[in-house]
């Protein structure tokens, strides 16, 4: 009898699952609930909790691709052990506590939401779990290597963010600013999006190059007769390099990511 998946007790789908409802508030400008969900991600996922640690566990899995198969094969069996000394009970304790703040403070219907890796998240939620038959796990595992081995092109998670999410937040910002995005934005808003799974470090990355390469294009501008010799142009373009300037002492926020898509695309304008 195949083991019957409880998703409310798979730590990656709660994880997901609050990530699109992050998503939502974003696209929603719903910035209290942007912020308690954050919060919830913060303090539940670190790396001292039992749930940041399942997540990892989870992570390393679902999130390797294009290896041997006896990479793969090791890193199941590693993970599998790793799991098993994880305490249940703490664990469970853990979850519910989490699943308790969701339902009061968020929703129900978060755990309704689209996860697109729900069967890949299910199937090593059951290779996780003691009580599953060991045929019904050899085959789940099997399927996972074939997926971990297979030679596709590489996929980065930003990539890979769901196109419809990216659509749908780059609708309300043409919307709002009556233009289409550029490249440029369309990058900077994927790793925004995606931004509060790895803590920002993906984003920050990212904008220490952009914000310097946008520098060098702002300095270069100064020096066209057609900026240098106009006092008024001169001093708003002196303006714009402060502010990028500023930009690496302040707290990366949806002000600050508004400020530098509007840069990239006056920039853009000024290039062309």
């Amino acid at each position: 009898m195949k083991q019957k998946h409880n998703k409310k007790r798979n730590t990656a789908f709660i994880f997901e699952a609050l990530i699109r409802e992050l998503t939502k508030s974003i696209v929603e400008k719903d910035n209290k609930k942007k912020k308690i969900i954050i919060s919830l991600i913060r303090e539940n996922f670190k790396n001292n909790t039992l749930l940041g640690q399942d997540l990892e566990l989870y992570k390393g899995i679902l999130e390797t691709k294009n290896v041997d198969r006896d990479v793969a094969e090791k890193l199941i069996f590693e993970s599998r052990m790793q799991h098993c000394v994880i305490d249940r009970e703490q664990l469970m304790q853990e979850q519910a506590r989490l699943i308790n703040k969701i339902n009061k403070i968020i929703s129900k219907d978060m755990f309704s939401n689209f996860i697109p890796n729900y069967r890949d998240i299910a199937t090593v939620y059951q290779i996780f779990n003691p009580s599953t038959k060991t045929k019904q796990r050899v085959l789940m595992e099997k399927r996972l290597i074939t997926q971990m081995t297979a030679q596709t092109p590489e996929i980065t998670k930003l990539e890979a963010l769901d196109n419809l999410t990216l659509k749908t937040f780059t609708q309300k910002f043409n919307e709002k600013y009556n233009e289409e995005l550029i490249l440029e934005q369309r990058e900077l808003l994927k790793r925004y999006i995606s931004s509060f799974s790895d803590n920002n470090l993906q984003l920050k990355i990212f904008l220490n190059e952009e914000i310097g390469r946008l520098k060098t294009e702002v300095n270069k501008a100064l020096h066209m007769p057609e900026i240098r010799d106009d006092e008024q142009m001169n001093d708003k373009t002196t303006d714009i390099l402060r502010i990028l300037y500023e930009c690496s002492k302040r707290e990366i926020d949806e002000q600050m990511v508004q400020d530098i898509l509007k840069i990239q695309k006056l920039v853009k304008e000024i290039n062309s």
